[in-house]
């Protein structure tokens, strides 16, 4: 009985540490700074995460009215368009499009020393797909980008 009860207990602890590890495979942090760059230009999540949690740490010390940072999720083939048509959307909408069905996820603007983040489904997306992380704070997203990957 005693041995059983060990088999079950570490059956148990066994899934909670394993669950433990595929939730911290499926969280991505990234740093932005006053000077217009990510601390990476590439992010990659395994393929069996369905959904991800990605953490923007604004590391300067600039206002989000001056210098604020998101991240956006795309496909690559529309990021021009959505970083343009962002512009368009406003502060108030953290510049991204209302709506927009192009855009896999994205965060909120902020400004030097704040964090946000945002957790998403991965179910539109596909392992191996052409995927774009940026900020679409006007005039930044040709310069702060990354590629994102689904492995």
């Amino acid at each position: 009985m005693i041995k059983r009860s060990v088999g079950i207990l570490a059956v148990v602890f066994g899934a909670i540490s394993f669950g433990a590890q595929a939730s911290a495979e499926c969280s991505v942090s990234v740093d932005a700074n006053d000077m217009m760059q990510f601390s990476t230009n590439s992010i990659s999540v395994p393929s069996s995460c369905k959904e991800v949690t990605l953490t923007l740490n604004h590391t300067g010390k600039l206002a989000a009215t001056s210098m604020g940072h998101n991240v956006v999720i795309a496909d690559t083939e529309n990021v021009q368009a959505v970083g343009t048509e962002g512009m368009s959307a406003g502060a108030a909408n953290n510049y991204v499009k209302p709506d927009d069905a192009r855009v896999y996820a994205f965060t909120k603007i902020i400004g030097g020393g704040e964090s946000t983040s945002v957790t998403f489904s991965t179910e539109k997306m596909k392992a191996g797909g052409d995927y774009t992380f940026f900020c679409s704070f006007p005039g930044h997203w040709a310069i702060m980008k990354g590629k994102f990957e689904l492995k």
